[in-house]
């Protein structure tokens, strides 16, 4: 009866977690191929700024490809002990690779603003592959830590591993074979994720949230200057019209950055912080809090990039443009198929 229950546990945890990720998986894989397409199909947007972005659209997908695979780190499955180094290993590399780009393209874009007489002349534009290492090797060598030796594969808490969890299919050899019951405490040591969270995801979300507000901080000035010279040149104390869009525009930049972090950020930082406290506090996570969590928490942050490349109309042309030209066509089948039945 015990294994009964060990089973149907394991098996409902998976089921909400593609349930949950599987939509967000596959929206999130078609969007960046519409953009990845519309950057490919026009030729003016072949350049370097855009080649970053394209590496980031390229690491989103292969997050959300990697989605499904990111809740199940926190449950525990039998597998061996290859298998549960790459279930954990790649989709952590992965995610690392996506911030490090988002961080990347991020940086790119305020160096744009803050100092454009520099911006042709930045490293990362004379030599474009190493900026592409640097995005992608560092993460790679990181996650893959665990499977040179960083883990704790061979700690002394994992005899009762199979037994004590209340979300893995009791195996018969679970307890005298260790290998067999897959966790990420045993890939993953404390010290591992600590230095993850608060050395490396933690300061990129908080360098990506500081560069955004520096703009945000410059674009207010220079708004505030030129109403001050449109004040001068009209010689009126009032804001004239045009001052009033101005400010209804800014308004409404302000707002979608806010809404933007608020719904794209903010899960992700609530379940990182839930994470470490249950890690801290070694107590048993709630599964279903901690599926849900964890899939929103990913799920939102993937969302980022979308929102930056939907946003450009350069990027999204090309489909609306295949779009108008189907439902083109369609109309006059339908209107054609119309006429022939009067």
């Amino acid at each position: 009866m015990m294994d009964w229950n060990d089973s149907h546990a394991l098996l409902s945890g998976e089921q909400l977690i593609f349930a949950i990720t599987i939509p967000l998986s596959t929206s999130i894989i078609l969007a960046n191929l519409v953009i990845i397409l519309g950057i490919a199909w026009n030729r003016q947007l072949h350049n370097t700024t855009n080649y970053f972005f394209l590496s980031l659209l390229v690491a989103d997908m292969c997050t959300g490809v990697a989605l499904p695979f990111i809740p199940l780190m926190g449950l525990n499955r039998a597998l061996s002990s290859s298998s549960c180094l790459v279930a954990h290993v790649f989709p952590n590399f992965l995610f690392l690779a996506f911030l490090f780009n988002l961080v990347m393209v991020h940086y790119e874009r305020y160096i744009c603003i803050v100092d454009p007489l520099c911006y042709n002349n930045l490293w990362m534009h004379r030599s474009f592959p190493l900026a592409l290492l640097v995005v992608w090797a560092p993460p790679l060598l990181y996650a893959s830590l665990p499977a040179f030796g960083w883990n704790n594969w061979t700690g002394p808490d994992w005899n009762g591993c199979c037994a004590s969890s209340p979300d893995i299919t009791l195996l018969p050899n679970c307890s005298t074979n260790k290998t067999m019951c897959c966790s990420y405490r045993r890939v993953f040591p404390n010290a591992f994720i600590y230095l993850e969270v608060y050395g490396l995801v933690l300061p990129a979300i908080l360098t990506i949230a500081g560069m955004v507000g520096h703009v945000l901080w410059i674009t207010r000035g220079q708004l505030k200057d030129i109403c001050r010279l449109h004040r001068s040149v009209e010689r009126g104390s009032q804001a004239s019209e045009r001052e009033q869009r101005l400010n209804m525009r800014y308004t409404r930049c302000l707002v979608a950055v806010s809404l933007t972090f608020l719904a794209c950020w903010v899960p992700y930082l609530i379940y990182m912080h839930a994470c470490i406290a249950f890690l801290i506090s070694d107590t048993k996570r709630s599964s279903t809090t901690h599926i849900v969590l964890s899939c929103t928490g990913i799920g939102s942050m993937a969302v980022v990039p979308l929102v930056l490349g939907l946003a450009n109309r350069q990027y999204t042309e090309p489909a609306f443009k295949l779009l108008q030209k189907l439902r083109d066509r369609w109309r006059r089948r339908t209107q054609g198929s119309e006429e022939v039945a009067v």
